[in-house]
């Protein structure tokens, strides 16, 4: 949920790594960060707490200083996930 507190953004890069994604933790930080910057994208998906980089260039701060959780934005996007209005198709696991 939205409202819920921060946690630390090495944390949620690291449940996604040992959840979904394998293969590093710079793509996912890297992802996790633009999703948090106003800049970046039209509406924030990540609520961010700590430096996520400047629009001018400045890099965002590792992330053991910077935390995160779901922007209000993209709780309502899950909102209708589970009325199955998409078809979902098992993946390679069939999870």
């Amino acid at each position: 949920d939205w409202n819920k507190p921060y946690k630390k953004s090495a944390r949620v890069v690291g449940d996604v790594i040992g959840k979904y994604h394998p293969h590093g933790d710079t793509a996912v930080y890297d992802t996790i960060v633009r999703m948090a910057q106003p800049f970046s994208m039209r509406y924030m998906l990540v609520d961010g707490q700590g430096n996520f980089g400047s629009v001018d260039g400045d890099a965002p701060a590792a992330m053991r200083y910077t935390e995160v959780r779901m922007s209000k934005f993209a709780h309502a996007l899950l909102a209708d996930l589970e009325k199955e209005t998409v078809d979902f198709s098992p993946n390679y696991d069939e999870t």
